[in-house]
């Protein structure tokens, strides 16, 4: 029962510190305005909290191996309280993107410690325990926008948005860590104390989640950011193209249960190529799509569909890795998938600015990930791509 209240607490803490990083993008319009800025410009501000998101995942790692999980996660939280209340107070872009920054760091953190914690805790349901883990975290996407919406409706201020973000993540990581120290916590880990040799233990199976996040989250990254921008470039009201941005994270609740209970029971490689052919299908149907019920349509496929990947390459990582080099593996696959998924949005907003359109960009980068995944089947093929052994073959 310890450990369900301590699971319940994470999944709390999860959804403000996934909210921490999703929350620019609907912020964007509003934020633009403030400042007098172009919304291209802000692009520096969504990847500042991605790249924050991905720097501290290497030293986490470390931290690891001397510190108690538990405790780095409450580190997270104070780190998160931090922030917020700096992001609410910013009088400039660059300060903003320094909070946003710290934001990113926080969760970077957060997820390199709880990830492991969570397969540790449910050994025998671990894609299940990373699935209702996930969902958590999608909730605050799938309601970023919503949330956003509300607080600007009721107080006129964007800014109140970040010490909401402030007051919550502060009350949940004190609770989080009354409950951890009633406790008795998972050991699976006390042998964890060399990352650089877990990696190079592990480096087939890390290298491999390296290749299918980072150049898909780097083209995720870049659409989710902008698609509110997106939708309004197709001609549909401002309040509504936010709220597509809610139906493209709401379509993921779902999906992360889905996606961990499927990696339980299947091959975890045909799994990931499967989801990711259909995430590209996506990418190239979504140019040539127009009116509000068609974009919604496939805007509630591809969400389902992208956030079917995440629980799907945790459970191939984490329930693959060893005990003695599970969370350092797993910290050198997170901090190097992230750097390539930090600068999409940037990119984006960049490549946006100079003259390219959104439609262009986005299936130039289906066409991109095309010809890297035609190369990964044929590795698979080959037989050269490691391999989850699923709990129904282990035990057949």
């Amino acid at each position: 029962m310890s450990r369900r209240r301590l699971f319940a607490s994470l999944c709390s803490l999860v959804f403000l510190v996934n909210l921490a990083r999703v929350v620019f993008a609907p912020l964007i319009e509003p934020v633009a305005t403030d400042f007098g800025v172009t919304p291209g410009t802000l692009g520096v501000v969504t990847s500042a909290a991605w790249l924050g998101s991905a720097l501290p995942r290497i030293p986490t790692g470390w931290l690891l191996t001397r510190v108690a999980r538990h405790r780095v996660i409450v580190g997270a939280g104070v780190v998160l309280t931090l922030a917020a209340a700096v992001a609410g107070s910013a009088p400039s872009v660059p300060l903003l993107a320094g909070a946003a920054f710290l934001m990113g760091l926080a969760s970077g953190v957060y997820f390199i410690a709880a990830n492991p914690l969570v397969a540790e805790l449910f050994p025998d349901g671990v894609g299940n325990a990373l699935g209702i883990h996930g969902m958590a975290s999608q909730l605050s996407a799938a309601f970023a926008s919503v949330i956003v919406l509300a607080v600007i409706a009721v107080t006129g201020d964007w800014r109140a948005t970040f010490a909401a973000i402030a007051v919550a993540s502060l009350l949940v990581t004190v609770v989080l860590f009354a409950v951890a120290r009633r406790t008795a916590l998972p050991d699976a880990g006390r042998e964890d104390r060399d990352l650089l040799a877990a990696t190079r233990a592990q480096l087939p199976i890390v290298l491999t989640g390296i290749l299918i996040t980072g150049s898909v989250g780097f083209a995720w990254n870049g659409l989710f950011n902008f698609y509110p921008t997106y939708m309004q470039a197709k001609q549909l009201e401002p309040a509504t193209a936010s709220l597509l941005l809610s139906v493209l994270f709401g379509a993921g609740v779902p999906a992360f249960p889905v996606g961990g209970r499927l990696a339980d029971r299947v091959s975890n490689v045909p799994l990931l190529l499967g989801i990711v052919t259909g995430f590209i299908a996506c990418l190239f149907l979504l140019p040539h799509v127009t009116g509000l019920w068609p974009l919604v349509a496939v805007t509630v496929v591809l969400g389902f569909v992208i956030h079917l990947l995440f629980p799907a390459v945790d459970t191939y990582l984490l329930g693959s890795l060893p005990d003695q080099h599970r969370a350092s593996a797993y910290t050198a696959y997170s901090a190097t998938m992230m750097v390539p998924q930090a600068f999409g949005s940037g990119v984006v907003g960049r490549l946006t600015d100079t003259g390219f359109t959104l439609d262009t960009l986005f299936t130039g980068m289906a066409g991109v990930l095309t010809v890297i995944f035609a190369g990964v089947f044929v590795l698979y093929r080959l037989g050269r791509l490691p391999a989850r052994r699923v709990a129904a073959e282990t035990n057949s």
